[in-house]
Formats: C-alpha cells, structure tokens, sequence
C-alpha cells in the first residue's frame, strides 16, 4: 500500500475521506505488470474530481506511484483512493486542501469460470438507491447503500439463495445498477442499459460495452428501465472492471440458458484486454 507515494497503511483522522467519504476511488485489473484501460480509469477519475469540485492528482505522478504498486504486485485488483484531504472541523472543504492519493492490492478473486459462460443467479435488492442527480454516475466515496444492499445479498445467502450479485432500484422503481456493477439487456436486437442521470455510478466497462455496441452497429439505448422489462429480455448481463462480464442465468423465477450476444461481447472485449 503506498499513501502519498510513501509505502505505509495509516491517514490522519482528520482526512476528509474517512470523516465525510469525501473523495472518490478507482477500482482496477493488473495482468502481467500492466494496470488494464488505465488512460480510460484516468479519465474517469478526472471527471469525478471536477463533479465533486475536487484537485485531480497529476496523472504523471499517479503513473509513478502506480508503477511502484505493479513492480511488487504485477497480477492482481489495485485500487486507487483520492480523498479531498485533510481540513478542520466541519463540513465545509478548505480551499487549500492538498489531495491524499491511497493505492492498495488485493488477490484476483476466486470467482468460478462458468460465471462467464454459464451465467449466474441475481437477487433484486430491498433497498432503494436515492435519488441525487449532483452525484450521479461519480464513484465517490460514500457508499453506504451499497454496503448495505452488500449485507442484503449476504442475508440472502445464508438463508440458501446463491445470488452472485444483487440488482439495486432507484426510488422510482428503474432499475439502476449492480451492487457492485452496471447492467445491460438485450431485447430484439437492442442494447438497453439503465439511464444513470439521477444515480448510480458509471464504470468503465459500461462505457467499453457501449462503445463496442457503437462500433459494430448494434442499437445502443440509455434510458428508463423497469424490472418487467428486464424480466421479460432476451438476455441480461452485469460488468465491472475485476469480473469483466457475467450473464444473468436466474432473475425473479425467470431463467436463461443462452446468451450469444453476451458472448459476443465478453470476447470482443477480452481481445482488446489481449
């Protein structure tokens, strides 16, 4: 773990990340030495930082520290945490605040291959994402409902339902998003994935998805969906940056067994991870 390029694992507790969750992080896939899309997680953590009024570390400096983090950890999930910094009392940011930059390393997880071919089982979450349209689409820091629909799906394992992910509603009854991950249908030839301009956290892959769409002429749409819809596509499939893209096998009583344009599409985009 390096903290401000420094190897260590402590921040003051007056850091504006661990009082408020004022900050925001990316979350990436390290194969062979190489931190994987990071011109497009760089970009992203760009943006964030501009809707959160934030200073976004220069990113020849984040490639520094990061090629440190690589050299000692070359496969594996990395992490990069960038907090607005240290402030006094209250909840109004300084002016002056200097960035904390955090980078961390975890194993690849252990998830079974067949998530990838043979789909999985989802649970449709209780808990209701509220809606915020100022932090729409930022992956900030404050991520308590999704800790929480997190806690949901582990509930729901333990009482026998092997859910993989858990799908998250918003106040109005769309569906938004995974726990942990963004959603897309496929519905007589269509892409849908969920219109996130009220809430919910836009990651990478969900633009690599749609880029791919673009590029080979399938029909893109971002809008307004409902679980009915979803429950009556063709396939439905999640995406993030560490699982790259699982079909959905099991939703509400509904069951897939085939998903050629899913396929299609995890291929595509593992050709251009190659």
């Amino acid at each position: 773990m390096l903290v401000n390029g420094v190897p260590g694992n402590s921040i003051s507790i007056r850091d504006r990340g661990l009082l408020y969750g004022d900050g925001v992080f990316r979350t990436l896939r390290a194969v062979n030495g190489k931190a994987l899309h990071w011109p497009l997680h760089y970009l992203k953590l760009q943006h964030d930082c501009v809707k959160l009024g934030m200073t976004c570390p220069d990113e020849a400096l984040l490639c520094a520290e990061l090629d440190k983090v690589l050299a000692q950890h070359p496969d594996g999930v990395v992490k990069l945490i960038v907090t607005r910094g240290q402030s006094g009392r209250g909840y109004a940011p300084s002016a002056d605040a200097a960035p904390t930059r955090i980078w961390d390393f975890s194993p690849i997880p252990d998830y079974p291959a067949e998530c990838a071919t043979q789909g999985i089982k989802a649970h449709v979450c209780s808990l209701r994402l509220s809606i915020q349209p100022r932090l729409a689409c930022v992956k900030h820091l404050n991520r308590l409902e999704n800790v929480l629909a997190a806690a949901e799906l582990n509930d729901a394992q333990l009482h026998g339902e092997q859910a993989a992910e858990g799908l998250l509603l918003d106040a109005g009854g769309y569906l938004i998003e995974g726990t942990r991950s963004n959603l897309f249908l496929v519905a007589q030839g269509r892409l849908v994935t969920p219109d996130l301009s009220r809430c919910g956290v836009a990651g990478i892959q969900r633009g690599r998805v749609m880029a791919w769409a673009l590029q080979h002429g399938m029909t893109l749409q971002v809008r307004d969906v409902e679980l009915e819809e979803a429950l009556q596509a063709d396939e439905i499939f999640i995406v993030n940056s560490v699982i790259g893209l699982w079909p959905i096998r099991e939703l509400e009583q509904r069951h897939w067994s085939h998903f050629p344009v899913a396929a299609q599409i995890r291929h595509g985009l593992d050709r251009q991870d190659a």
